[in-house]
């Protein structure tokens, strides 16, 4: 239980402390007019409160990643915690400031268009290309994640998952045509309310209830998986959200649009994403406290783990309450599907240049990318998610590469962002090299010794492409000076 409170305690220190620090050399200007209030549509860039924009956000990046992760993450044991924690506080949660706010300073522009801007022009087309493919995944996961849940509950032949999965389709496919403050502003603080509920409701019960929590030490600092699965590199993709995810760098720009003053950054980016890291850690511990190493790798491969929520909720709430808490873990996936579909929409209607001013034109970009998406429905769900956390994270090493050029633009400390970026980068090249859904080489010496000529490659590239644009910067000055009137960007959205 040691670990589990002090970890809990360093991941709400992180935001006091080192959040700060990372607003600090963002420099913030709290008299900097917004996206939402310039260049106000009544539809997707519309003024909200603070509180409702944490909400959404908190909605958006959370789905079943910091659940689902977790659990699955559990099988190594303790060492599960150290990559939540300091992946959390030192990548997750600068990587989502970072993109959140220098996307409030350029009209509330997604990824695609930030990496066009400040990785060269040539990148825009890549970066398009994998965050549409990540969210189409991110999408489809979290149409099948909440499906299986909500079967869970419902009395035995009650209803069939197809119906159940067309339900949910049909939900979004409304919602994703909605004005944003009537789509997500008007029904995402109930479901963050039933969120927190249901989660702290598992914490306390972790803390109160006697159970052995596992601590780390030097005889559990080891890998404990049950198949001895590598600790380097699937952890840090089998834990994706809760420590860090290129999701929430498609997420964030939604709620750029809709923030009235940088004041607000820290809390609703950086604190959104410590309050994942929380919700990681309680179901880590919940999934170790519970379960052996191998009955809970049955559990998972029986199914989903799904199936290790349900049992988690009943054991530790008993059947009426833990049915009601498993509610607040249906609203996750539903919430971050809804607002996947509804960036992905964004980014394919931007890309082709489909402006979404009318029903007729929003459907005809939406509906085909729902087709697509119930196609994949009928994907083995395993196989899905190791393709979607391996885009997933270079999503995320794109976003943290994106903020160590703007930083390096303003002249501030871009080690922040590129430290991060540097050990992920490595990471997803390892990962692509050794696995069977890539070049299925092995984790082995030469596996090592090629991602790491690779990342310094590639890192070269990068450097040396940052020094040209250093060099030009003077006469671009306009274009990467963020005092300048935010009007001037308002045609590139």
């Amino acid at each position: 239980m040691v670990t589990f409170l002090g970890g809990i305690f360093l991941l709400v220190l992180g935001y006091f402390t080192y959040g700060k620090y990372i607003e600090k050399n963002f420099q913030i200007d709290a008299n900097r007019q917004t996206p939402a209030e310039v260049l106000k549509d009544g539809y997707d860039f519309v003024p909200m409160p603070k509180w409702k924009n944490a909400m959404i956000e908190l909605l958006n990046i959370a789905g079943t990643g910091p659940i689902f992760g977790p659990i699955m993450g559990a099988l190594y044991g303790p060492v599960a915690y150290l990559w939540i924690i300091f992946g959390c506080i030192f990548a997750g949660a600068v990587h989502d400031y970072m993109i959140g706010m220098i996307s409030l300073r350029n009209n509330g522009a997604y990824l695609p268009e930030l990496a066009s801007r400040y990785l060269g022009k040539s990148m825009k087309h890549v970066i398009n290309i994998f965050s549409m493919l990540l969210l189409l995944l991110v999408a489809t996961v979290f149409v099948v994640t909440p499906a299986n849940l909500i079967l869970s509950i419902l009395p035995k032949g009650f209803l069939a998952l197809p119906w159940i999965i067309a339900i949910i389709f049909v939900y979004y496919l409304i919602s994703t045509v909605l004005p944003i403050d009537k789509a997500l502003g008007k029904v995402y603080p109930a479901f963050c309310v039933i969120l927190m509920i249901s989660t702290a409701a598992v914490g306390f019960r972790l803390v109160t209830g006697g159970f052995d929590m596992p601590n780390l030490t030097v005889s559990t600092f080891r890998n404990m998986h049950p198949t001895g699965l590598h600790i380097f590199p699937a952890l840090f993709f089998t834990i994706s959200c809760g420590a860090i995810s290129g999701f929430h760098a498609t997420q964030a720009p939604m709620v750029s649009r809709t923030t009235v003053n940088e004041r607000e950054g820290r809390f609703t980016f950086y604190g959104m994403m410590i309050a994942e890291g929380v919700i990681a850690m309680i179901w880590a511990a919940a999934s170790m406290s519970l379960f052996k190493g191998q009955t809970l790798n049955q559990m998972i491969a029986s199914g989903t783990p799904s199936a290790v929520v349900n049992q988690v909720m009943v054991m530790l709430l008993g059947g009426t309450l833990g049915t009601i808490a498993i509610i607040g873990v249906i609203v996750l996936p539903v919430s971050s599907g809804l607002s996947a579909f509804r960036s992905l929409r964004t980014i394919v209607a931007d890309y082709i240049h489909v402006k979404q001013d009318t029903l007729p034109k929003i459907f005809a970009v939406t509906i085909p990318l729902y087709v697509i998406s119930f196609v994949l429905t009928h994907v083995d769900f395993n196989l899905l998610w190791r393709y979607f956390n391996w885009a997933n994270q270079v999503t995320a090493v794109i976003g943290l590469l994106v903020a160590t050029r703007y930083l390096v633009l303003k002249r501030r400390n871009y080690f922040v962002t590129l430290i991060p970026a540097s050990f992920m980068l490595y990471a997803v090249v390892a990962y692509i090299l050794s696995q069977k859904i890539g070049f299925n080489m092995g984790l082995n010496l030469i596996t090592y010794l090629v991602s790491t000529l690779i990342t310094v490659g590639l890192l070269f590239l990068f450097w040396q492409s940052g020094q040209k644009q250093l060099r030009t910067v003077s006469s671009d000055a306009f274009l990467f000076n963020d005092q300048k009137p935010i009007h001037y960007f308002a045609s590139l959205d």
